[in-house]
Protein backbone atom coordinates (compact mmCIF):
# COMPACT_ATOMS: atom_id res chain seq x y z
CA UNK A 1 0.00 0.00 0.00
CA UNK A 2 3.03 2.11 0.07
CA UNK A 3 3.69 2.39 -3.68
CA UNK A 4 3.24 4.86 -5.72
CA UNK A 5 0.68 5.13 -8.25
CA UNK A 6 -1.53 7.87 -9.63
CA UNK A 7 -4.50 7.44 -7.73
CA UNK A 8 -3.30 7.58 -4.36
CA UNK A 9 -1.48 10.40 -5.65
CA UNK A 10 -4.68 11.92 -6.88
CA UNK A 11 -6.54 11.59 -3.68
CA UNK A 12 -3.40 13.10 -1.51
CA UNK A 13 -3.68 16.35 -3.84
CA UNK A 14 -6.89 16.23 -3.55
CA UNK A 15 -6.94 15.71 0.41
CA UNK A 16 -3.83 18.84 0.40
CA UNK A 17 -6.23 20.90 -0.53
CA UNK A 18 -9.42 19.58 0.86
CA UNK A 19 -6.71 20.51 4.36
CA UNK A 20 -5.81 24.11 3.43
CA UNK A 21 -9.16 25.11 2.19
CA UNK A 22 -10.74 22.94 5.30
CA UNK A 23 -12.56 26.40 7.03
CA UNK A 24 -14.17 27.06 3.25
CA UNK A 25 -15.76 23.38 3.48
CA UNK A 26 -19.54 24.05 3.75
CA UNK A 27 -21.52 21.20 6.21
CA UNK A 28 -23.31 20.70 3.51
CA UNK A 29 -21.25 19.57 1.23
CA UNK A 30 -19.29 17.49 3.84
CA UNK A 31 -22.67 15.93 5.09
CA UNK A 32 -23.14 15.07 1.29
CA UNK A 33 -19.48 13.79 0.84
CA UNK A 34 -19.79 11.77 4.03
CA UNK A 35 -23.30 10.62 2.57
CA UNK A 36 -22.28 9.08 -1.01
CA UNK A 37 -19.50 6.78 1.32
CA UNK A 38 -22.41 5.25 3.43
CA UNK A 39 -21.85 2.87 1.06
CA UNK A 40 -18.64 1.28 1.59
CA UNK A 41 -19.53 1.64 5.74
CA UNK A 42 -20.83 -1.38 7.47
CA UNK A 43 -23.22 1.01 9.29
CA UNK A 44 -25.07 3.41 7.95
CA UNK A 45 -25.25 5.68 11.17
CA UNK A 46 -21.70 5.21 11.63
CA UNK A 47 -21.76 8.15 8.45
CA UNK A 48 -22.72 10.12 11.17
CA UNK A 49 -20.62 9.81 13.47
CA UNK A 50 -17.75 10.75 10.85
CA UNK A 51 -19.42 13.77 10.39
CA UNK A 52 -19.45 14.56 13.83
CA UNK A 53 -15.54 14.06 14.21
CA UNK A 54 -15.01 16.09 10.29
CA UNK A 55 -16.87 18.63 11.84
CA UNK A 56 -15.07 19.22 15.43
CA UNK A 57 -11.88 18.84 13.47
CA UNK A 58 -13.15 21.77 10.77
CA UNK A 59 -14.14 24.02 13.86
CA UNK A 60 -11.17 23.35 15.65
CA UNK A 61 -8.64 23.82 13.02
CA UNK A 62 -7.22 26.76 13.79
CA UNK A 63 -5.81 25.14 17.51
CA UNK A 64 -4.72 22.43 16.09
CA UNK A 65 -0.57 21.48 14.48
CA UNK A 66 -0.28 21.50 10.91
CA UNK A 67 0.95 18.53 11.01
CA UNK A 68 -1.73 16.65 13.35
CA UNK A 69 -4.74 17.90 11.01
CA UNK A 70 -2.50 16.77 7.63
CA UNK A 71 -2.03 13.54 9.29
CA UNK A 72 -5.28 13.15 10.83
CA UNK A 73 -6.75 13.66 7.03
CA UNK A 74 -4.29 11.94 4.86
CA UNK A 75 -3.97 9.11 6.94
CA UNK A 76 -7.45 8.92 8.39
CA UNK A 77 -9.69 9.72 5.19
CA UNK A 78 -7.06 9.07 2.33
CA UNK A 79 -5.35 5.97 3.37
CA UNK A 80 -7.79 4.51 5.78
CA UNK A 81 -11.24 5.42 4.41
CA UNK A 82 -10.91 5.66 0.84
CA UNK A 83 -7.59 3.92 -0.36
CA UNK A 84 -8.11 1.13 2.31
CA UNK A 85 -11.53 -0.32 1.26
CA UNK A 86 -10.21 -2.31 -1.30
CA UNK A 87 -7.69 -4.06 0.62
CA UNK A 88 -10.06 -4.63 2.94
CA UNK A 89 -12.80 -6.17 0.78
CA UNK A 90 -9.75 -8.55 -0.86
CA UNK A 91 -9.09 -10.13 2.53
CA UNK A 92 -13.08 -10.41 3.05
CA UNK A 93 -13.03 -13.54 0.93
CA UNK A 94 -10.37 -15.14 2.89
CA UNK A 95 -11.53 -14.08 5.99
CA UNK A 96 -15.32 -13.58 5.72
CA UNK A 97 -14.96 -10.24 7.40
CA UNK A 98 -12.16 -7.47 7.68
CA UNK A 99 -10.71 -5.83 10.46
CA UNK A 100 -10.81 -1.65 10.17
CA UNK A 101 -8.42 -1.29 13.38
CA UNK A 102 -5.96 -2.87 15.34
CA UNK A 103 -5.66 -3.08 18.80
CA UNK A 104 -1.85 -3.35 20.26
CA UNK A 105 -0.06 -3.52 23.32
CA UNK A 106 3.60 -2.91 22.86
CA UNK A 107 4.14 -2.99 26.58
CA UNK A 108 2.34 -4.42 29.53
CA UNK A 109 5.10 -2.38 32.47
CA UNK A 110 3.44 0.02 33.62
CA UNK A 111 4.48 3.55 35.85
CA UNK A 112 1.43 3.01 37.73
CA UNK A 113 -0.88 0.43 39.63
CA UNK A 114 -3.95 1.00 39.09
CA UNK A 115 -7.22 -0.36 41.21
CA UNK A 116 -9.06 -2.86 38.82
CA UNK A 117 -6.91 -3.23 35.59
CA UNK A 118 -7.73 -5.51 33.12
CA UNK A 119 -4.08 -6.25 32.31
CA UNK A 120 -2.65 -6.65 35.52
CA UNK A 121 -1.31 -9.96 35.72
CA UNK A 122 -0.02 -10.17 32.16
CA UNK A 123 3.89 -10.87 31.65
CA UNK A 124 5.28 -7.83 32.58
CA UNK A 125 8.49 -8.39 30.20
CA UNK A 126 8.35 -7.39 26.40
CA UNK A 127 8.76 -9.71 24.41
CA UNK A 128 8.14 -7.59 21.02
CA UNK A 129 11.44 -6.23 19.38
CA UNK A 130 10.85 -3.76 17.30
CA UNK A 131 11.83 -5.28 14.70
CA UNK A 132 8.28 -7.57 15.43
CA UNK A 133 6.02 -4.11 15.76
CA UNK A 134 7.76 -2.98 12.34
CA UNK A 135 6.56 -6.08 10.74
CA UNK A 136 3.74 -6.04 12.03
CA UNK A 137 2.47 -2.97 11.23
CA UNK A 138 3.57 -3.32 7.88
CA UNK A 139 1.27 -6.48 8.04
CA UNK A 140 -2.05 -4.24 9.22
CA UNK A 141 -1.47 -1.89 5.87
CA UNK A 142 -1.73 -4.69 3.53
CA UNK A 143 -4.58 -5.68 5.74
CA UNK A 144 -5.97 -2.58 4.59
CA UNK A 145 -5.42 -1.15 8.49
CA UNK A 146 -4.17 2.65 8.98
CA UNK A 147 -5.58 2.93 12.24
CA UNK A 148 -4.04 1.32 15.43
CA UNK A 149 -4.92 1.34 19.00
CA UNK A 150 -1.78 1.30 21.15
CA UNK A 151 -2.54 0.05 24.23
CA UNK A 152 -0.58 -1.49 27.83
CA UNK A 153 0.70 -1.19 30.02
CA UNK A 154 1.64 2.20 29.43
CA UNK A 155 2.88 2.80 25.53
CA UNK A 156 5.28 5.95 26.44
CA UNK A 157 7.04 3.40 28.37
CA UNK A 158 8.46 2.31 25.00
CA UNK A 159 11.33 4.14 24.20
CA UNK A 160 10.18 2.65 20.63
CA UNK A 161 6.83 3.98 20.62
CA UNK A 162 7.69 7.30 18.89
CA UNK A 163 10.19 5.80 16.69
CA UNK A 164 7.88 3.58 15.12
CA UNK A 165 4.86 6.20 14.89
CA UNK A 166 7.54 8.20 12.92
CA UNK A 167 8.04 5.30 10.86
CA UNK A 168 4.77 4.26 10.21
CA UNK A 169 4.04 8.23 9.37
CA UNK A 170 1.21 7.10 6.82
CA UNK A 171 -0.64 5.43 9.86
CA UNK A 172 -2.93 7.12 13.05
CA UNK A 173 -1.82 5.79 16.36
CA UNK A 174 -4.09 6.24 18.73
CA UNK A 175 -2.94 5.60 22.27
CA UNK A 176 -4.27 4.70 25.71
CA UNK A 177 -2.65 6.49 28.24
CA UNK A 178 -2.40 7.46 31.71
CA UNK A 179 -0.80 10.59 30.77
CA UNK A 180 2.05 11.17 33.22
CA UNK A 181 5.15 11.05 30.92
CA UNK A 182 4.24 12.88 28.49
CA UNK A 183 4.26 16.20 30.56
CA UNK A 184 7.15 14.43 32.29
CA UNK A 185 8.98 13.92 29.35
CA UNK A 186 8.27 17.06 27.68
CA UNK A 187 6.69 15.08 24.46
CA UNK A 188 3.99 17.47 23.11
CA UNK A 189 6.22 19.69 21.10
CA UNK A 190 7.02 15.79 19.21
CA UNK A 191 3.88 14.82 19.16
CA UNK A 192 3.08 17.68 17.53
CA UNK A 193 5.50 17.48 14.98
CA UNK A 194 4.60 13.80 14.55
CA UNK A 195 0.84 14.40 13.95
CA UNK A 196 0.15 10.94 13.75
CA UNK A 197 -0.58 10.30 17.54
CA UNK A 198 -3.57 10.77 19.04
CA UNK A 199 -3.39 9.97 23.02
CA UNK A 200 -6.78 8.99 24.62
CA UNK A 201 -5.46 9.90 28.99
CA UNK A 202 -7.61 7.59 31.46
CA UNK A 203 -9.73 9.15 33.60
CA UNK A 204 -12.07 8.25 36.60
CA UNK A 205 -14.47 11.51 37.19
CA UNK A 206 -12.39 14.31 38.84
CA UNK A 207 -9.84 14.48 41.14
CA UNK A 208 -11.29 12.30 43.82
CA UNK A 209 -12.24 9.67 41.30
CA UNK A 210 -9.13 9.58 39.79
CA UNK A 211 -7.10 9.21 43.07
CA UNK A 212 -9.09 6.49 44.33
CA UNK A 213 -8.25 4.31 41.16
CA UNK A 214 -4.75 5.81 40.04
CA UNK A 215 -2.86 7.03 42.87
CA UNK A 216 -1.69 10.04 44.55
CA UNK A 217 -0.38 12.79 42.36
CA UNK A 218 -1.60 11.65 39.02
CA UNK A 219 -4.64 14.19 38.64
CA UNK A 220 -2.27 16.80 38.67
CA UNK A 221 -0.22 14.99 36.14
CA UNK A 222 -2.71 14.09 34.24
CA UNK A 223 -4.14 17.99 34.30
CA UNK A 224 -0.49 19.37 33.22
CA UNK A 225 0.02 16.60 30.30
CA UNK A 226 -3.72 17.91 28.99
CA UNK A 227 -2.45 21.39 29.13
CA UNK A 228 1.14 20.98 26.99
CA UNK A 229 -1.16 18.86 24.42
CA UNK A 230 -3.47 21.94 24.08
CA UNK A 231 -0.93 24.35 24.07
CA UNK A 232 1.04 22.63 20.98
CA UNK A 233 -1.90 21.70 18.87
CA UNK A 234 -2.55 18.13 19.58
CA UNK A 235 -5.55 15.94 18.93
CA UNK A 236 -6.14 13.99 22.28
CA UNK A 237 -9.11 12.99 24.52
CA UNK A 238 -10.19 11.07 27.60
CA UNK A 239 -10.40 7.95 28.24
CA UNK A 240 -13.17 6.71 30.92
CA UNK A 241 -13.84 3.43 32.82
CA UNK A 242 -17.55 3.50 33.74
CA UNK A 243 -18.02 1.86 37.07
CA UNK A 244 -21.21 1.39 39.07
CA UNK A 245 -19.39 4.00 41.30
CA UNK A 246 -18.87 6.76 38.71
CA UNK A 247 -21.03 5.93 35.66
CA UNK A 248 -23.53 8.90 35.92
CA UNK A 249 -20.39 11.19 36.66
CA UNK A 250 -18.99 10.76 33.87
CA UNK A 251 -21.71 11.77 31.27
CA UNK A 252 -22.09 13.91 33.23
CA UNK A 253 -22.54 17.83 31.67
CA UNK A 254 -20.15 19.30 34.54
CA UNK A 255 -17.48 16.54 33.66
CA UNK A 256 -18.01 16.92 29.65
CA UNK A 257 -17.00 20.69 29.85
CA UNK A 258 -14.78 20.46 32.20
CA UNK A 259 -12.81 18.03 29.81
CA UNK A 260 -14.03 20.30 26.63
CA UNK A 261 -12.14 23.34 28.50
CA UNK A 262 -9.00 21.42 28.90
CA UNK A 263 -8.99 20.61 25.16
CA UNK A 264 -10.00 17.08 24.94
CA UNK A 265 -11.81 16.91 21.15
CA UNK A 266 -12.55 12.66 21.82
CA UNK A 267 -14.14 11.01 24.35
CA UNK A 268 -14.20 6.84 25.11
CA UNK A 269 -15.65 5.01 27.45
CA UNK A 270 -14.76 1.32 28.41
CA UNK A 271 -17.38 -0.18 30.62
CA UNK A 272 -15.52 -1.85 33.90
CA UNK A 273 -14.92 -5.35 32.75
CA UNK A 274 -14.69 -8.03 35.75
CA UNK A 275 -11.02 -9.38 34.21
CA UNK A 276 -7.68 -8.68 35.36
CA UNK A 277 -6.40 -7.32 39.00
CA UNK A 278 -9.52 -8.63 41.60
CA UNK A 279 -12.53 -8.79 38.87
CA UNK A 280 -14.99 -7.49 41.02
CA UNK A 281 -19.07 -7.96 39.89
CA UNK A 282 -20.14 -5.40 41.81
CA UNK A 283 -18.15 -2.79 40.03
CA UNK A 284 -19.83 -3.73 36.89
CA UNK A 285 -22.55 -0.71 35.60
CA UNK A 286 -26.06 -1.95 36.13
CA UNK A 287 -28.34 -2.35 33.30
CA UNK A 288 -30.14 0.79 33.92
CA UNK A 289 -27.03 2.57 34.85
CA UNK A 290 -26.17 1.53 31.19
CA UNK A 291 -29.08 2.54 29.53
CA UNK A 292 -28.36 5.86 31.21
CA UNK A 293 -24.92 6.32 29.43
CA UNK A 294 -26.40 5.06 26.21
CA UNK A 295 -28.96 8.05 26.44
CA UNK A 296 -26.37 10.67 27.72
CA UNK A 297 -23.65 9.56 25.01
CA UNK A 298 -26.37 10.09 22.09
CA UNK A 299 -26.95 14.12 23.95
CA UNK A 300 -23.86 14.31 24.29
CA UNK A 301 -22.56 13.97 20.70
CA UNK A 302 -25.43 16.29 19.42
CA UNK A 303 -25.16 18.72 21.89
CA UNK A 304 -21.17 18.78 23.50
CA UNK A 305 -18.39 20.12 21.36
CA UNK A 306 -16.91 16.56 21.47
CA UNK A 307 -16.62 13.50 20.05
CA UNK A 308 -17.80 10.59 22.07
CA UNK A 309 -18.93 7.03 21.69
CA UNK A 310 -19.18 3.74 23.99
CA UNK A 311 -18.29 0.36 22.53
CA UNK A 312 -21.10 -1.18 24.52
CA UNK A 313 -23.95 1.62 24.04
CA UNK A 314 -22.94 2.66 20.27
CA UNK A 315 -24.13 -1.03 18.60
CA UNK A 316 -26.17 0.95 15.83
CA UNK A 317 -22.59 2.49 14.88
CA UNK A 318 -20.11 -0.54 14.62
CA UNK A 319 -23.22 -2.95 14.35
CA UNK A 320 -22.32 -5.15 17.47
CA UNK A 321 -19.70 -6.77 18.80
CA UNK A 322 -16.11 -5.86 17.00
CA UNK A 323 -14.19 -8.57 17.91
CA UNK A 324 -12.30 -12.13 16.66
CA UNK A 325 -11.44 -9.70 13.39
CA UNK A 326 -14.85 -8.59 12.59
CA UNK A 327 -13.68 -5.01 12.84
CA UNK A 328 -10.91 -4.84 15.43
CA UNK A 329 -8.71 -7.80 17.08
CA UNK A 330 -5.66 -7.10 20.12
CA UNK A 331 -1.95 -8.26 20.22
CA UNK A 332 -0.95 -8.49 23.52
CA UNK A 333 2.31 -7.86 24.72
CA UNK A 334 4.09 -11.59 24.39
CA UNK A 335 2.55 -11.53 20.74
CA UNK A 336 -0.70 -13.59 21.68
CA UNK A 337 -3.87 -12.77 18.86
CA UNK A 338 -6.56 -12.14 21.02
CA UNK A 339 -10.37 -11.26 19.63
CA UNK A 340 -10.31 -8.60 22.40
CA UNK A 341 -8.77 -7.14 24.74
CA UNK A 342 -11.53 -8.29 27.41
CA UNK A 343 -11.27 -11.49 25.98
CA UNK A 344 -7.84 -12.72 27.26
CA UNK A 345 -7.29 -16.18 25.16
CA UNK A 346 -5.05 -16.95 21.79
CA UNK A 347 -4.14 -19.83 19.89
CA UNK A 348 -1.36 -17.58 17.72
CA UNK A 349 1.42 -15.80 18.22
CA UNK A 350 2.74 -12.82 15.75
CA UNK A 351 6.38 -14.16 16.90
CA UNK A 352 4.81 -17.55 14.77
CA UNK A 353 2.57 -16.53 12.12
CA UNK A 354 1.48 -13.60 10.34
CA UNK A 355 -1.54 -11.46 11.14
CA UNK A 356 -3.55 -12.66 8.48
CA UNK A 357 -3.14 -16.22 9.49
CA UNK A 358 -3.79 -15.50 13.36
CA UNK A 359 -7.30 -13.74 11.93
CA UNK A 360 -7.83 -16.88 9.92
CA UNK A 361 -7.84 -19.24 12.88
CA UNK A 362 -10.90 -21.74 13.17
CA UNK A 363 -11.47 -19.80 17.10
CA UNK A 364 -11.58 -16.36 15.50
CA UNK A 365 -13.93 -17.72 12.55
CA UNK A 366 -16.18 -19.74 15.22
CA UNK A 367 -16.27 -16.06 17.29
CA UNK A 368 -17.41 -14.24 14.48
CA UNK A 369 -19.49 -16.67 13.64
CA UNK A 370 -21.62 -17.15 16.40
CA UNK A 371 -21.32 -13.26 17.43
CA UNK A 372 -23.30 -12.96 14.32
CA UNK A 373 -26.11 -14.52 15.71
CA UNK A 374 -26.95 -11.65 17.53
CA UNK A 375 -29.42 -9.20 16.53
CA UNK A 376 -29.93 -6.79 19.39
CA UNK A 377 -26.80 -4.78 19.43
CA UNK A 378 -27.57 -3.28 22.61
CA UNK A 379 -26.17 -6.08 24.28
CA UNK A 380 -23.93 -7.71 22.28
CA UNK A 381 -20.90 -8.44 24.59
CA UNK A 382 -19.89 -12.48 24.26
CA UNK A 383 -18.17 -11.80 28.01
CA UNK A 384 -21.11 -10.02 29.38
CA UNK A 385 -24.02 -10.02 27.52
CA UNK A 386 -23.66 -13.63 26.15
CA UNK A 387 -21.39 -15.43 28.31
CA UNK A 388 -21.99 -18.53 27.04
CA UNK A 389 -20.29 -17.82 23.48
CA UNK A 390 -17.27 -17.32 25.47
CA UNK A 391 -17.29 -20.44 27.22
CA UNK A 392 -18.43 -22.13 24.45
CA UNK A 393 -15.30 -21.27 22.59
CA UNK A 394 -12.98 -21.77 25.22
CA UNK A 395 -14.60 -25.60 25.57
CA UNK A 396 -14.03 -25.88 22.29
CA UNK A 397 -11.05 -25.12 21.27
CA UNK A 398 -8.90 -25.07 24.55
CA UNK A 399 -7.01 -21.66 23.49
CA UNK A 400 -4.44 -20.65 25.70
CA UNK A 401 -4.86 -17.93 28.47
CA UNK A 402 -3.00 -14.88 28.10
CA UNK A 403 -2.86 -13.86 32.20
CA UNK A 404 -3.01 -15.63 35.38
CA UNK A 405 -6.72 -15.93 36.53
CA UNK A 406 -8.05 -15.76 33.28
CA UNK A 407 -10.51 -18.97 33.35
CA UNK A 408 -12.38 -17.03 36.43
CA UNK A 409 -14.57 -15.33 33.95
CA UNK A 410 -15.34 -18.63 32.53
CA UNK A 411 -15.79 -20.78 36.17
CA UNK A 412 -16.01 -18.22 39.44
CA UNK A 413 -17.68 -15.24 38.11
CA UNK A 414 -19.87 -18.06 35.89
CA UNK A 415 -23.10 -17.49 37.47
CA UNK A 416 -22.83 -13.81 38.38
CA UNK A 417 -22.42 -13.24 34.71
CA UNK A 418 -25.51 -15.46 33.84
CA UNK A 419 -27.42 -13.09 35.88
CA UNK A 420 -26.40 -9.59 34.75
CA UNK A 421 -26.52 -10.98 31.21
CA UNK A 422 -30.53 -12.01 32.27
CA UNK A 423 -31.10 -8.77 34.02
CA UNK A 424 -29.96 -6.69 30.73
CA UNK A 425 -31.66 -8.70 28.43
CA UNK A 426 -35.14 -7.03 30.21
CA UNK A 427 -33.79 -3.57 30.28
CA UNK A 428 -32.91 -3.52 27.11
CA UNK A 429 -34.95 -5.46 25.11
CA UNK A 430 -38.08 -3.01 24.88
CA UNK A 431 -35.36 -0.59 23.60
CA UNK A 432 -34.04 -2.83 20.99
CA UNK A 433 -37.53 -3.64 19.67
CA UNK A 434 -38.73 0.21 20.10
CA UNK A 435 -35.99 1.18 17.66
CA UNK A 436 -35.35 -1.77 15.87
CA UNK A 437 -38.73 -3.33 15.30
CA UNK A 438 -37.90 -4.95 11.98
CA UNK A 439 -34.82 -7.14 13.27
CA UNK A 440 -35.61 -9.65 15.67
CA UNK A 441 -33.52 -11.84 17.20
CA UNK A 442 -33.22 -15.45 15.40
CA UNK A 443 -31.71 -17.16 18.27
CA UNK A 444 -33.06 -18.50 21.72
CA UNK A 445 -31.22 -16.19 24.87
CA UNK A 446 -31.22 -19.73 26.57
CA UNK A 447 -28.01 -20.77 23.99
CA UNK A 448 -26.29 -17.76 25.33
CA UNK A 449 -26.05 -17.67 29.01
CA UNK A 450 -25.30 -21.04 31.29
CA UNK A 451 -27.36 -23.20 33.20
CA UNK A 452 -27.98 -20.50 36.05
CA UNK A 453 -29.14 -18.58 33.39
CA UNK A 454 -31.30 -20.42 32.16
CA UNK A 455 -33.16 -20.90 35.08
CA UNK A 456 -33.43 -17.60 35.56
CA UNK A 457 -35.11 -17.11 32.10
CA UNK A 458 -37.77 -19.65 33.16
CA UNK A 459 -37.78 -17.66 35.96
CA UNK A 460 -36.83 -20.16 38.09
CA UNK A 461 -33.94 -18.32 40.05
CA UNK A 462 -34.63 -16.87 43.36
CA UNK A 463 -37.65 -14.27 43.72
CA UNK A 464 -36.05 -11.52 44.44
CA UNK A 465 -33.60 -11.80 41.30
CA UNK A 466 -30.07 -11.94 43.41
CA UNK A 467 -28.34 -15.09 42.55
CA UNK A 468 -28.32 -17.83 45.91
CA UNK A 469 -25.41 -17.23 48.55
CA UNK A 470 -22.66 -19.43 46.81
CA UNK A 471 -22.81 -17.04 44.06
CA UNK A 472 -21.79 -14.26 46.27
CA UNK A 473 -18.94 -16.50 47.68
CA UNK A 474 -17.17 -17.73 44.57
CA UNK A 475 -17.34 -13.70 43.34
CA UNK A 476 -15.50 -12.74 46.45
CA UNK A 477 -13.45 -15.42 45.73
CA UNK A 478 -11.84 -13.96 42.63
CA UNK A 479 -10.96 -10.67 44.40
Amino acid sequence: MTRWNPKNALVHLSLSAAVKGLGLIPDGALRRRIERSKKDLNEPSSGDFLFKLFSEVKRRRRELSPNCLSRLVHNLVGDQILLGTPYRKRNKKELTDYPHMMVISPTMRCNLKCVGCYSAYYNRKDALSTADLDRVYGEAKDLGIRFVVVSGGEPFIREDFLELCERHSDMIFMTYTNGTLIAERQLAPRLAKLGNVIPCISVEGFEKETTLRRGVGVWSRILATMAALKEAGVIFGFSGTPTRLNNDLIVSDEFIDFYVERGCMIGWYFSYMPVGRDPDLSLMPTPEQRLHRMQRIREIRANKPIVAADFWCDGPLVGGCLSAGRRYFHVNAQGGVEPCVFHQFHVHNIKDVSLKTALSSDYFKYVRQRNREVKNIYRPCPIIDRPQILRDALDKFHPMPSQEGAYKIKNVLADGLDEYAVNLKRVMDPVWQSEFPDAPETVDDSQHVGEYGRSLLKGDGPASGRPPRDVHKRAAAAR
